[in-house]
C-alpha cells in the first residue's frame, strides 16, 4: 500500500488466500484490505493517536438511511452523550475529492447532525465546523482533539 499523508502507524496484517487483511482494532477483527480501508485504518489511528479520541467513542462501517436509501459511513465520533461529534467521508487514494464527496457527507450529515465533518483520500484532508443555523460548513484547519 502507498504511503499516506499521515503519521506513520503500526498495523497488524495476515494473508488468507491471496488477500491482505488489516487489523481493525475497532471492530475488533481483520478486514480486506483495500484502498479505502488504508486510508480508513490510518484516520482511526489518526483520532486516537494525534486527536487522543478514545476507541470507546469511534464506529466505523454501519449503516444508516438517507432519504429512504441505506448507505454506510466510514467513521464516526461520537460524544459521550451519544450524539455525532465527527462523521469521515474516507476514499481511496487515487480518488480525487470534489464537490460531489462534499455533497455526499453533506447529505448523511442531515441525518447524522455532527458538528465536525473529515473528507480525506489520505493525501489530502479537508475538515469542516456545521454552522446548522446558516445551513453552511466552514473550513477549519485541523479538527479539535479530545
Amino acid at each position: 500500500m502507498q504511503q499516506l499523508n499521515f503519521p506513520a502507524y503500526n498495523f497488524r496484517f495476515k494473508n488468507s488466500e491471496n488477500k491482505t487483511a488489516i487489523f481493525d482494532e475497532i471492530r475488533k477483527k481483520f478486514i480486506i484490505l483495500t484502498p479505502e480501508e488504508w486510508v480508513r485504518q490510518h484516520v482511526v489511528q489518526y483520532l486516537m493517536k494525534e486527536k487522543n479520541y478514545p476507541k470507546s467513542l469511534i464506529n466505523v462501517e454501519k449503516l444508516l438511511k438517507v432519504n429512504g436509501l441505506v448507505k454506510r459511513y466510514d467513521v464516526v465520533v461520537f460524544n459521550n452523550d451519544g450524539s455525532i461529534l465527527i462523521l469521515v467521508e474516507c476514499k481511496a487514494p487515487e480518488i480525487k475529492i470534489s464537490q460531489t464527496t462534499f455533497d455526499q457527507i453533506a447529505r448523511y450529515n442531515m441525518t447524522m447532525k455532527a458538528e465536525y465533518l473529515m473528507v480525506t483520500n489520505g493525501h489530502n484532508h479537508y475538515f469542516c465546523q456545521m454552522d446548522f443555523e446558516n445551513e453552511r460548513y466552514d473550513f477549519l484547519r485541523e479538527l479539535p482533539g479530545y
